[in-house]
């Protein structure tokens, strides 16, 4: 049995969890790069029968999926896998597992949006960089103290915002498109509608999933709304703000500066033109990447591939693939 552990970015599953126990049984290889295409994925990982991958870094069609004859085992980190079409893995016979959520790794994305927030109210990156040049002050920054922090979502994400800024000394308001009074009030924040959240908020940070009915949540409208020294942070999904309306606002100083971790091809192309928006800071999806949360995945990943192996399955998010015939060939 041949194991592909895939986008491992940062070189760190084999560290982070005991393999000897699979290793003892298959062959282990590490991809540390994104394939660039569907057709190079292929030609890489057919001879796999089992494939680990990090969260959504990689799409996993049905287009490929159909061409790789021995896969038997996805097993993806996190809950869900939405760029995974499970539909085709159960058709194929290809079980698919996920992880748990546990420790305390679910704090890392709300941190960085904070981080982003900091870095943007006082362009710390801007002037950090000038200190490695021989400069002294070239900026000044802003307080939060006082201001008004406006939350797209207070979920699971989001309301882990709210202390936060409360602890900053910060007014904090809230939409969605289910967010209730009550709801909102249970988290300590008070829900506005849309347009007053635009106008009023000094800081704009989403915290949605993404989907058709949130996709371009953010738009030309929005940002006609918004301060000129308004901040926007986004660390959820990149689909959640038309990117278009983004640069314009940003070009046209309709707002002060964005922070944004997501983007809507990742890794970014070297020559993306996002890479020279001005008044952006730019990270490379970091909001989850935290050794305490990579810890429990790859932990959970060797234990999900080791009862595979054993003939029980753990952690199965497609049961109807069990009875498929890849299985069979364990």
């Amino acid at each position: 049995m041949r194991i592909a552990i895939l986008d491992d970015y940062q070189n760190r599953a084999l560290d982070l969890a005991d393999w000897s126990a699979v290793a003892a049984q298959c062959a282990i290889q590490v991809f540390d790069r994104a394939f660039p295409s569907i057709d190079a994925a292929v030609e890489c990982l057919q001879p796999f029968d089992i494939l680990c991958t990090m969260r959504e870094r990689m799409a996993l069609p049905r287009e490929l999926l159909e061409r790789l004859p021995r896969l038997k085992l996805i097993t993806f980190t996190g809950a869900q896998h939405r760029t995974l079409d499970l539909a085709a893995a159960t058709d194929l016979g290809i079980v698919v597992c996920g992880t748990t959520r546990r420790g305390n790794g679910h704090h890392a994305t709300p941190e960085l949006a904070w981080g982003l927030i900091l870095s943007l109210a006082r362009h710390l990156p801007f002037e950090a960089n000038n200190m490695r040049h021989s400069g002294w002050q070239r900026t000044l920054g802003q307080v939060l103290s006082g201001k008004t922090l406006g939350l797209i979502g207070v979920g699971r994400l989001g309301s882990r915002m709210v202390p936060i800024g409360r602890a900053f000394g910060m007014e904090i308001i809230a939409w969605s498109q289910n967010l209730t009074d009550e709801a909102a009030a249970a988290v300590g924040v008070k829900r506005v509608d849309k347009q007053e959240l635009f106008k009023r908020s000094d800081i704009v940070s989403l915290h949605l999933v993404l989907s058709d009915r949130s996709r371009g949540v953010v738009g030309r409208p929005e940002f006609a709304l918004m301060k000129p020294t308004a901040l926007l942070v986004n660390t959820a999904r990149a689909g959640l703000v038309d990117s278009e309306a983004l640069h314009a606002a940003l070009i046209g100083k309709q707002i002060a500066g964005a922070g944004l971790d997501v983007f809507d091809r990742e890794p970014l192309p070297d020559d993306d033109p996002i890479r020279q928006w001005p008044n952006v800071i730019l990270t490379p999806h970091l909001g989850y990447t935290v050794e305490e949360l990579f810890r429990v995945f790859y932990e959970d990943t060797a234990d999900n591939v080791l009862a595979f192996l054993a003939g029980n399955p753990i952690r199965v998010v497609n049961p109807a693939a069990l009875e498929g015939a890849r299985v069979a060939r364990i």
